[in-house]
């Protein structure tokens, strides 16, 4: 704590006197602006991480960057001019590995993301199923595979005791495992007999052969097939209500991690609509089912649903599951019965093909690789791809990282692969004390989601939420990656601080960084003349607190394009600072 303290301070004292100097000027017209807001502590994150007093707006745009002596010429009869009253100025965050469709949804079904006990979730299943008599499924997930011990093996009799009339199914947490009752089990037909699907494990009791409720991974397919599909409204209904969050958090982009068909219409429909209030990058699922022949269908997919906020231009490939149930691809064996290494999803020598494939169509690809061995899988493909095509700056990316071993951290740099860490998972929670830590060697522990290592290493780092996994609340996450520490009072103890970042770096891996991984560095991701006016106001100025208030920031005004799509200039001028 003591050297976390001492970073920190001097963090504060460089930006401060950073702060105090005039940032170089830049404006891209001399007419009037819409919106000036002056006496603020902007924070550009420019290449020179410069600070300013003052902007105005015109239109869309940001028409000047820089001092408040300077910013009165921008004023005419017309302007709003508000005081910022020394709040802080950020550009809008952007979100690069979040699931808003399923998350919005999910969280008008069971949610159980907020109770961590079994009783809890059996209280909240058995209220669902009663308050909704009519739905043909009890749907939803949440809950936590640490609540039944290593390995996460949910019981379906559990489920039986308050439901057992209609199917129930809910995914865990980090929506790697399924948890089924008889009866949906019984429509899929799963018993003792079932064979493992090639990319998942259906877990059963080791005496009777009986499956106990627990689908890991692709197993849960086996289930979810014979769920009726949402309807095109209750998408929409979904990503509504996952705008609104995100825009109040300061939002203003993401890459959705994985989108359907389906899920493209509903991206569609609200962008027309004109209530698609962020920049939107999908990143289309790859079926590891097929081949190669479905990329005629992304292309498709790509030049229909690629316009106005929304870009159709990735592909996600999952290449592992968790380590928490052994799925997650190691290159060293797990310390259980078996010494599993884990499951590829994809066979490494045909990643190598399809990523080239990808990469020679132009395909942005967003890998998700938890343990070493898909990292490196992962990697060797990029790596082909480029002997291959050369290097076409796609900018692929890969998400999770859970493990990395040392030797590959410099790769991300050389080959040009940026590091999606989701960093609210980098403490030591029960999933890393109790479900990981006793099933890997030391070594192999101390390169967990090192953050800092590949920064270090000249990678890119990026950030994003894996929303509804683990909260969207960016401030949550910052906290997270400077501290080591649970945001919430989850843990008292950095864990490996080493690999804690500094606030500068983990404010960037939400801004510029994560524009430059959407392609959208251009417009978004910094606060510069002729860029979009895309921006968030703070209740708070991150470098001026103590690192263990930063998850408690809250955003005052949200702006998208020079229009305020949460809070409001009217109550941000009467808002003390």
């Amino acid at each position: 704590m003591r050297l976390l303290s001492v970073r920190f301070a001097l963090a504060v004292i460089v930006l401060a006197l950073s702060a105090c100097t005039p940032s170089p000027e830049k404006s891209g017209t001399s007419e009037p602006a819409d919106l000036v807001l002056r006496n603020g502590a902007i924070y550009t994150v420019d290449i020179n991480r410069t600070w300013a007093r003052a902007i105005a707006i015109k239109d869309d745009k940001l028409i000047f960057v820089g001092s408040d002596e300077n910013v009165g010429k921008f004023v005419g009869p017309a302007t709003t001019v508000v005081d910022l009253q020394g709040k802080m100025v950020l550009p809008g965050l952007q979100d690069v590995h979040i699931h808003p469709i399923s998350g919005g949804i999910r969280a008008t079904a069971v949610e159980l993301g907020d109770v961590t006990t079994l009783e809890a979730y059996q209280t909240k299943v058995r209220d669902y199923s009663v308050e909704h008599p009519g739905d043909p499924w009890v749907l939803g997930g949440g809950w936590l595979m640490s609540v039944f011990g290593p390995g996460g093996k949910a019981s379906k009799t559990v489920l039986d005791e308050i439901v057992p009339d209609r199917p129930v199914y809910l995914r865990s947490s980090d929506g790697h495992t399924g948890w089924a009752n008889s009866k949906a089990l019984e429509i899929a037909g799963i018993n003792k007999e079932t064979p493992n699907p090639v990319d998942g494990i259906i877990d059963k009791d080791p005496i009777t052969g009986e499956p106990i409720g627990s689908l890991q991974e692709g197993a849960g397919y086996l289930v979810s097939q014979h769920i009726p599909e949402y309807t095109l409204e209750k998408r929409m209904d979904g990503l509504r209500y996952a705008v609104r969050m995100l825009n109040d958090y300061g939002i203003t982009g993401i890459q959705v991690a994985s989108s359907s068909p389906e899920d493209d219409l509903a991206y569609r429909a609200l962008d027309d609509a004109g209530e698609l209030s962020l920049h939107v990058v999908t990143a289309l699922w790859w079926d590891r089912a097929q081949g190669l022949e479905q990329i005629e269908q992304l292309k498709k997919r790509r030049a229909e649903f690629t316009k106005g906020s929304v870009s159709a231009t990735t592909v996600k490939i999952m290449q592992d599951g968790v380590m928490e149930n052994y799925t997650a691809v190691m290159l060293e064996p797990y310390h259980v019965e078996g010494n599993p290494t884990g499951i590829p999803m994809v066979e490494p020598e045909l990643l190598k093909e399809v990523v080239t494939a990808l990469d020679k169509e132009n395909f942005q690809v967003h890998f998700h690789a938890i343990g070493d061995g898909a990292i490196r899988q992962c990697l060797n493909a990029v790596e082909a791809a480029r002997n291959h095509n050369g290097n076409l700056g796609h900018r692929h990316h890969i998400s999770h990282l859970q493990v990395i071993n040392p030797s590959d951290i410099p790769r991300f740099r050389t080959l040009d692969v940026i590091a999606n860490f989701q960093p609210l998972w980098a403490f030591a929670d029960a999933y890393i004390t109790d479900l990981t830590l006793p099933f890997i060697s030391a070594e192999t522990a101390r390169y967990m989601y090192p953050i800092d290592s590949v920064h270090k290493a000249g990678g890119m780092i990026a950030f994003g939420s894996d929303w509804s996994v683990s909260t969207a609340n960016p401030w949550q996450q910052i906290e997270t990656a400077v501290r080591r520490i649970g945001p919430n009072g989850e843990s008292s103890t950095a864990f490996l601080p080493e690999e804690r970042i500094d606030l500068p770096e983990a404010i960037a891996a939400f801004t510029i960084n994560a524009a430059y991984t959407n392609n959208l560095e251009k417009t978004t991701g910094s606060l510069e003349a002729g860029k979009l006016a895309d921006l968030v106001v703070l209740d708070r100025n991150l470098f001026a607190i103590d690192a263990s208030a930063i998850s408690e920031t809250k955003s005052l005004l949200t702006m998208l394009k020079g229009k305020s799509v949460h809070g409001s200039i009217e109550n941000l001028q009467e808002t003390p600072n």
